[in-house]
């Protein structure tokens, strides 16, 4: 991306000044170190950002706090047209955001452009609920009484998001917190953090104007420790967090322990069905964009693609032409379909695990290697690979966060493909390829795919506003977006009022005075 028109993006986001550090609101403060981000890109500096100190924290929860008090006795409806002007800004600056979300991740201008999208579709989303917020009425077995329940604003929610998407989980959270009353402290990644300020900086200028009080939206900087004060914290009832299985049990734990609640998106080890009665163009097309979109570092990437011995040849040769096809370069040129990793660690668990699956017994039939050279120089940028493996494998029972597709034969009829696809410790997203209602239909059912996404004829990666997004076992169960996901966001009440001048006890119980 060309620095100047960089800089012109930085200047429409308000981030001129790109060492910023703790924020509640416009207010921008922080005694701690400075983090720098570096774009994977090209490896330049971006900017900095200061990380938040203990001291600092308590700053953001006292602001959260008090800006709760406020915030929760605003009618749902008037929340949601705060979040309604919210999207409107995002349209206006759709552009710069995304170019911003590609240039420090690392994803591609569309995908970058697309997240912001995601964003603008939450917040529709977001609006139209906050006239939704049902309860649900019932029948008393006492005359003259009613029942009914409904659901009261939590308080501070916690979002702990990741790099792949380094805004658009934020909002699946926060627009819905924020329709349902709530306020929000987010820790961003530290090796993403400007585009947490960019999006803090327009929401508070929203708030601003709204004669709001800052703390609604607050954000916080810093690597694991910053988010061990968020997940100890009792003043936050909920916390939502988007990383590894290893993070994600530490925070389950952590949070258990106080009985605080945990809304987690952790590992997805996602696969695609090729059944003989399988479309192969879509087949081909699913496969290869969700294995080398976001370059493998997406939570629903295809990882694993399980091939019925009838079509494996057919498939494999046909995977391994389109490969040849790929263009790898800066994301930031639409030409290039596959961008680079997020940093250096990340080519090491690439390498890594390409030479773990040979020594298994793998074969590699698109070969991998690190890209050096001119337009390469951040080292980031790899080779899309494809290999191929057994399911038993302990390197394809792991999440590689990079773009390596294992090949998997199957025989047999369609339930032995489900079995392969069910025996990993993760459940987030699956699919299955096929003309035939009766194995689409077996693939979907309660003996099916155990996964929180299931889909037909379509890829594993991405997913629409509307549907609840999360995954099942070791993908920790949570579910964010649309649906009925708001409710996790609130608490629950029974309510029952006596409209008699009676008092009848329960199970006929006699206490006269």
């Amino acid at each position: 991306m060309e620095t100047s028109k960089l800089q012109k993006s930085l200047q429409k986001l308000n981030i001129q000044d790109v060492n910023k550090g703790t924020s509640t609101g416009s207010k921008s403060f922080g005694n701690g170190e400075l983090i720098a981000s570096y774009s994977p890109v090209d490896g330049k500096l971006i900017g900095k950002v200061i990380s938040t100190t203990k001291q600092d924290y308590e700053k953001v929860i006292e602001s959260a706090q008090k800006a709760f008090t406020t915030w929760r006795l605003v009618p749902a409806p008037q929340r949601g047209e705060i979040v309604r002007q919210f999207g409107d800004k995002l349209r206006e600056l759709k552009q710069p955001l995304g170019e911003l979300v590609s240039y420090e991740m690392g994803k591609s201008l569309q995908e970058g452009l697309g997240e912001v999208q995601e964003m603008i579709d939450i917040c529709d989303f977001a609006v139209g609920l906050s006239r939704q917020l049902h309860g649900l009425t019932m029948h008393s077995e006492r005359p003259g009484h009613r029942m009914y329940e409904q659901y009261h604003s939590l308080g501070i929610v916690g979002i702990i998001s990741a790099f792949n998407f380094p805004v658009a989980v934020w909002s699946w959270n926060t627009a819905l917190a924020w329709i349902c009353g709530d306020v929000c402290v987010w820790k961003a990644s530290e090796k993403a953090p400007l585009c947490s300020i960019a999006c803090q900086h327009i929401i508070a200028n929203i708030l601003k104007e709204n004669n709001l009080p800052e703390g609604i939206s607050c954000i916080v900087n810093g690597d694991y420790k910053v988010g061990e004060f968020m997940t100890t914290d009792k003043r936050i009832p909920l916390i939502s967090a988007t990383g590894s299985i290893k993070m994600g049990k530490i925070v389950a734990k952590t949070v258990a322990e106080r009985l605080g609640r945990s809304l987690l998106e952790l590992g997805g080890n996602n696969a695609i069905i090729i059944t003989p009665n399988a479309d192969l163009k879509i087949s081909i097309i699913g496969a290869v964009f969700g294995a080398v979109g976001t370059a493998g570092q997406r939570c629903t990437s295809t990882r694993r693609l399980i091939i019925h011995e009838s079509m494996y040849e057919q498939v494999k040769n046909t995977l391994v032409d389109a490969y040849k096809q790929l263009r790898i370069g800066n994301p930031l040129d639409e030409k290039n379909h596959v961008g680079p990793l997020i940093d250096k660690d990340a080519v090491k668990m690439y390498e890594n695990a390409l030479k773990k699956v040979v020594e298994e017994g793998g074969n590699l039939l698109v070969e991998g290697g690190v890209l050096k050279g001119e337009g390469y120089e951040s080292g980031c940028y790899v080779k899309p690979a494809i290999a191929e493996a057994k399911n038993a494998f302990e390197i394809v029972q792991h999440e590689t966060f990079a773009p390596i597709l294992y090949l998997i034969k199957y025989s047999g009829e369609v339930e032995n493909a489900i079995e392969i696809q069910n025996g990993v410790v993760q459940g987030l997203s699956s699919a299955i390829m096929t003309t035939n209602l009766r194995e689409a239909e077996k693939f979907l059912s309660v003996a099916g795919s155990d996964c929180g996404i299931a889909n037909v004829n379509i890829g594993t990666s991405g997913a629409e506003i509307g549907g609840a997004f999360g995954g099942e076992k070791e993908t920790g169960g949570g579910r964010e977006s649309g649906s009925d996901a708001w409710k996790i966001y609130m608490r629950r009440q029974t309510n029952t009022i006596n409209y008699t001048s009676n008092l009848p006890l329960a199970q006929g119980i006699k206490f006269d005075l």
